[in-house]
């Protein structure tokens, strides 16, 4: 099996190749060959080295999916994204890179099939994005995608088209609709949904973290050891009990940000939670606003996707994963 990550430098793509690396027998089949791929060069494991190579390459380029798309790889987990603050910020960027990024490399795969069989598996990552206001108090697989933003406009069109190329049988594309990843490792990035990892990861290590929005706002989380998990089960998965409707809202937990912070003060005491400085941001409480906050994940749990349950269990996956903190 030959396995492409393209967008294998972020945060999901290096857990994710780690997950491959640790256990190569993860997704069912021997891996004979891995791709890594991204716009920043890729760590290659040391359990893959001589079955890996990394590329550093930008999607949205000219012959860039070609490329990647040459050597037939068998199962693409496709996680490249302009992320939704800067999508929002740089229009074109957003478009550029999740949009027309994405239709190269499913026009790359049709292309390769016209010269001889060839039908991989793509696993997208989606977003709750796609989901716009007004909402219920719960939302539902049956519930419309009608966005609001850049950035789940393009990740909307996208699932649209990994349903069409599906029907069509050039490829077989799965998308899975992420809950907010926390906690995130490493340093802030241009996310909106950043501060949700934020107050938790910095006042952890002991540094102040700012809370931009009101602590009654609620969203709908998963770790990223459950992220991961997603992937590798949707690789395993007979995509045939999908059914038509490609594009699945992953399991998660819906939590405020209060709830995050009581979870906080269990694990790491009052002194943690004395870092979190309240700084209103008008811009990221608009884009939150606009964010469904609960879901009845049916369908994904019928199909053997999970997912935490509480935030201390999401606080503790953190410290066991990345060793930080308390």
């Amino acid at each position: 099996m030959h396995i492409l990550v393209i967008g294998a430098a972020g945060m999901i793509g290096r857990k994710l190749t780690g997950r491959l690396a640790a256990e190569p027998d993860v997704l069912g089949h021997e891996i004979s060959e891995v791709t890594l791929a991204d716009a920043l060069a890729p760590d290659v494991p040391a359990a893959l080295e001589g079955i890996a190579t990394a590329l550093t390459v930008d999607l949205a380029a000219p012959a860039t999916a070609e490329k990647l798309i040459s050597a037939r790889p068998d199962v693409i987990f496709h996680l490249a994204a302009i992320v939704s603050g800067e999508a929002e910020a740089d229009f074109e960027k957003g478009y550029a890179v999740n949009l027309d990024g994405s239709r190269r490399l499913f026009e790359a795969i049709r292309t390769e099939a016209l010269r001889a069989p060839y039908c991989p598996k793509v696993i997208f990552a989606s977003s709750l994005a796609v989901f716009g206001a007004p909402f219920p108090d719960r939302i539902d697989d049956d519930f419309l995608t009608a966005p609001q933003t850049s950035y789940g406009t393009q990740k909307a069109i996208t699932e649209l088209l990994l349903a069409d190329y599906t029907r069509k049988g050039i490829l077989d594309g799965i998308g899975l609709r992420l809950p907010t990843i926390c906690i995130r490792p490493g340093t802030p990035n241009k996310a909106a949904s950043g501060f949700f990892s934020n107050i938790l990861r910095e006042p952890l290590k002991g540094e102040e973290a700012v809370l931009p929005v009101d602590e009654s706002v609620r969203h709908w989380f998963a770790s990223p050891r459950s992220a991961v998990g997603f992937f590798v089960h949707a690789a395993r998965l007979d995509t045939g009990r999908v059914g038509p409707r490609r594009s699945l809202t992953m399991p998660g937990l819906s939590a405020t940000v209060a709830e995050e912070i009581a979870a906080l003060r269990r694990v790491a005491g009052d002194a943690a939670v004395r870092l979190i400085r309240r700084e209103p941001d008008p811009l990221i409480d608009r884009i939150v606003a606009g964010w469904p906050q609960d879901f009845d994940a049916r369908r994904a749990a019928e199909l053997g996707f999970k997912a935490e349950t509480g935030f201390d269990e999401i606080i503790r996956i953190h410290l066991e994963d990345e060793g930080e903190g308390t």
